[in-house]
């Protein structure tokens, strides 16, 4: 079900990869649209800008063609999240490849409450909108940038969160903020918006596989410089 891949020691400029004296993190990706935002991902920690591993890629059937191209280019191996897969043997799968996170890359399933109980604060997720406005069941792809253009909102934008056991109302990590112009269309937002995913996302998950990442006592993750970690 989980298929390990190929571990990349060193980024593709020859570096080593960020966060000396971190252990690298293990990661699996959860795909259910075209991958853009993993392909981000995967080519940050190739090129040494992420202390990470992928270990696997989950993908949804109907995702296969736009994901599987990149993936003959990166000779990455995949999985695939097969229909009557139980949750324990996705679990299991999992455990087997000692995932420390994971990651939804424009995942739509809502995540099993025993995943999410099994990697607590360990499961990212990102949407393309300011949340918590424009989240929730049935709000994905092209559905809120039409929503944010209708209720005339001024700004909008990526949030990366953390998961929990309902769609979108995990704790927030990072937001990019993007205007909305008085003539965008759903897609001229779209675009905007994605692009500001790809750099927010990587962000986060730096952040995440070098241990940046602070609680604080009311439960809200903040993320720590990387130049100065006492800011």
């Amino acid at each position: 079900m989980l298929a390990p891949t190929r571990r990349w020691g060193r980024g593709r400029r020859g570096g080593e990869a960020r966060g000396v004296g971190v252990e690298r993190k293990r990661l699996v990706v959860f795909v259910s649209g075209g991958g853009s935002n993993f392909r981000a991902i995967h080519d940050a920690a190739l090129g040494g800008d992420v202390n990470d591993v992928v270990v696997a890629l989950a993908v949804e059937e109907r995702s296969m063609r736009g994901v599987m191209a990149y993936r003959s280019l990166c000779s990455l191996s995949r999985s695939l999240l097969q229909r009557g897969v139980s949750t324990d043997e996705l679990l299991n799968g999992l455990r087997e490849l000692r995932v420390d996170f994971i990651l939804l890359a424009g995942y739509l399933k809502l995540i099993p409450v025993e995943l999410v109980q099994a990697y607590p604060k360990s499961i990212l997720n990102i949407h393309p909108s300011l949340l918590p406005a424009f989240g929730g069941k049935g709000y994905y792809g092209l559905k809120v940038h039409k929503a944010v253009i209708a209720s005339g909102a001024r700004y909008s934008g990526p949030t990366v969160h953390f998961v929990d056991e309902h769609y979108d109302t995990g704790r927030t990590l990072a937001q990019r903020v993007v205007p909305v112009q008085a003539n965008d269309t759903p897609e001229q937002l779209a675009t905007r918006v994605l692009h500001e995913e790809h750099q927010v996302y990587v962000e986060a998950v730096t952040a995440l596989c070098e241990d940046r990442i602070v609680w604080r006592e009311d439960g809200i993750p903040l993320i720590r410089s990387q130049t100065n970690p006492d800011e």
